[in-house]
């Protein structure tokens, strides 16, 4: 008997994928977690029937998350993470000698365990002598930090279950609050080729619109996610993601990437027509 994982995208799409085994199936008080074997991608992470990554293509997303801001600002030392019990943004922010601390607040502890344990390929960096890790809510966690954080990565899920608050327009003040002055804001900012994918970023943008005086999309092409076409927020209080781009010096690190460099980083905030018009219209 064959065995297969089906997301619905909409009422009448979902994406289907042939697994070959399930690894690991865990209810915590927040969330069902799965994690599955599949000829095509890998190991994948799914949560309550929501697929999160895929050994396959979270390369994709954990890069773009992460190596956008940075580049911009290679001055980056304090940094805070929303979400991300995966581990691949950690990932990538440790590749920075020059970043010297790194909070992760994670709501649900039992997804860091299972990735840990399961998904090395993403977790590998989560004992890094920079990072400290909260598990608690991370609308709570942010209320309490005043001017403290360089860059606030929110690596959160789709808002709703536990995500639904880290969309919020308090939210995103909070997160401004918590930015020194330089500081930079990234955001899961969903989809904007089906309708409800679109509503949620239309409502993101305009929540981060009443508080950062700069803010822009990019996006990046993901083929597990909803239509393949997925974008990031990017807000700050004083960097531009373009006009401050910090190209050579970036380039002189040497990272290794798959996915990022800068050149496609100018390219990404250059955004259809349709999407313009979706956010000018939030």
């Amino acid at each position: 008997m064959e065995l297969w994982f089906s997301e619905p995208h909409t009422k009448n799409v979902k994406l289907s994928i042939k697994v070959e085994k399930q690894i690991y199936c865990g209810q915590s008080r927040y969330q069902r977690i799965d994690i599955m074997e599949t000829a095509e991608f890998g190991k994948v992470l799914v949560l309550d029937g929501y697929l999160m990554l895929t050994e396959k293509d979270e390369f994709i997303y954990h890069e773009m998350i992460c190596h956008v801001p940075m580049a911009v600002n290679p001055n980056i030392k304090n940094v805070l993470v929303i979400g991300a019990g995966d581990g691949g943004t950690i990932r990538e922010l440790t590749k920075y000698d020059t970043i010297e601390n790194i909070d992760m607040v994670e709501i649900d502890e039992m997804v860091v365990e299972a990735c840990r344990k399961f998904l090395p390929q993403t977790a590998e960096k989560l004992d890094d002598h920079r990072l400290h890790i909260y598990y608690e809510d991370g609308l709570r966690f942010v209320r309490s930090r005043e001017a403290e954080y360089d860059l606030i990565i929110v690596d959160s899920t789709d808002p709703f279950g536990p995500g639904e608050g880290l969309f919020t327009r308090e939210f995103y003040g909070n997160c401004y609050k918590a930015l020194n002055e330089e500081g930079i804001l990234i955001n899961q900012h969903e989809s904007p080729f089906y309708k409800e994918d679109a509503k949620s970023m239309q409502r993101a943008h305009r929540n981060i619109a009443a508080s950062f005086p700069i803010r822009e999309v990019y996006q990046f092409h993901l083929p597990t996610y909803p239509s393949g076409h997925w974008f990031f927020g990017f807000a700050s209080k004083k960097y531009h993601p373009i006009n401050d781009l910090k190209e050579n010096t970036w380039n002189q690190l040497g990272l290794n990437t798959r996915y990022y460099n800068t050149k496609l980083h100018k390219g990404a905030f250059y955004i259809p027509n349709y999407v313009k018009e979706l956010l000018e219209n939030a």
